[in-house]
This record gives structure tokens, sequence and C-alpha cells, in this order.
């Protein structure tokens, strides 16, 4: 499945349309919270957003029988942080409701009205 891509640029214009505020402003503040976002997690804190999800650190350990997918030959894997994020039940409901496998028709009523 092949997903359309929404991008920075995007967002940005998204939001112009929104609000009366120009473009370089609107950059500044979405720069401003992605580097806020990312502080956080290199300093190993979780991160909420109510009604959006949660961003949290993970910690996968080494592995020294690891292999080098692209080339099959053995590696070694150190320890190490992985991001996870867990969508909040609006995203997950908004999902549930509106995407739909390559060929599918629509959702059963029952299922779409009570969503996992």
């Amino acid at each position: 499945m092949s997903a359309e891509k929404f991008t920075k640029a995007e967002i940005i214009d998204a939001v112009y349309e929104k609000l009366d505020m120009n473009r370089s402003d609107i950059k500044l503040a979405l720069d401003m919270t992605l580097n806020s976002i990312k502080d956080a997690l290199s300093d190993s804190k979780t991160v909420e957003l109510r009604g959006f999800g949660t961003f949290e650190i993970c910690f996968r350990k080494g592995r020294s029988k690891a292999r080098n997918p692209r080339t099959g030959e053995p590696a070694t894997a150190l320890p190490h942080g992985v991001v996870k994020f867990r969508p909040g039940k609006e995203i997950k409901q908004a999902v549930w409701s509106s995407v739909q496998p390559d060929g599918a028709e629509t959702l059963p009523d029952e299922v779409a009205e009570n969503p996992v």
C-alpha cells in the first residue's frame, strides 16, 4: 500500500490558508515545535500531545549476531534507543473510518460504528 505524502511545506500552506499569518512565521513556529519535541526525546522524555498521540523512547538491546539486511553480511548491533509513536484515540478513529485496503468497498456498519 503506497501512502500519499503530506510534507512540511504542505502543512505550512494548510495553516497559512486558515490563519492570518505569513508563511515565515508559521514555518518558524512549526520548526520550534518540532525542535522542542526532538529535544525532549533526546533527553529521554515522553512527549504527550493530547488528542494526537504520544512519542516515547524505547531501548533495543544489542545483538552480536545481527545481519546487514542489504548485504547479508554479519554485523554487530549495539544497544540503542528508538522513537515509538502511539496514536491517540481521535487519530485511531479517524484513520479507522477513512482508510480502507485497496479494492475494499466500505466497512461493514458494525465495524464502522465500533472501531477498536
